[in-house]
């Protein structure tokens, strides 16, 4: 758990509702400002790396023993939705990752579904690898994986894996491009 003055400052900036047997842990020269972070159950785990910067993301982990990692030097835009939710998902975000505004990640449907007693909709885990771009308004769904240095344009629906160095878009997103690379600094 972070220092005393690191959460103060953490709940002042922030409007945040933790249950006592969950955990959060802080990197250095992280900006978290005006995120709602909602964090139900037990065991569960949040851990902003060093110089993570969010501003008006709504983070919630509601199970037990789910984990919710945002990796080094990410940049995670306003409106945007992370969701870990049910019992022992991971919702993992790679460094150096730029996030647009309106993303949403979710580990789970939010409602079970059933067939014949059975419930066919399990929540997965999600995995964002480093350096991946995820453009205005995507939406990445429980069980998909997005490799290092891809791009997803915007309005696009992950539905399925995309390999490293890839732009993906569309709904359902699908691989237009591969072998790229791509630089965050404007050029005029």
């Amino acid at each position: 758990m972070a220092d005393f003055m690191t959460l103060l400052s953490f709940k002042l900036r922030n409007r945040v509702r933790i249950d006592s047997g969950n955990t959060v842990h802080f990197g250095n020269n992280n900006r978290i400002r005006k995120c709602i972070v909602d964090i139900h159950g037990a065991g569960n785990t949040l851990i902003f790396k060093d110089g993570a910067n969010l501003r008006g993301v709504h983070l919630e982990l509601i199970g037990n023993n789910c984990t919710l990692t945002i990796g080094k030097n990410c940049v995670i835009g306003e409106e945007c939705y992370f969701s870990c939710r049910e019992k022992g998902t991971n919702l993992t975000i790679g460094d150096n990752c730029m996030f647009s505004r309106n993303v949403k990640l979710m580990t789970s449907d939010g409602h079970d579904v059933s067939q014949n007693g059975i419930r066919i909709n399990p929540a997965e885990n999600i995995e964002i690898g480093s350096r991946v771009w995820l453009a205005d308004n995507v939406t990445v769904l429980k069980g998909c994986c997005i490799a290092s240095g891809s791009i997803v344009g915007i309005n696009s629906i992950v539905t399925k894996n995309i390999p490293s160095n890839s732009v993906a878009v569309g709904c359902p997103a699908k691989v237009v491009k591969s072998e790229i690379s791509w630089d965050e600094k404007l050029t005029f």
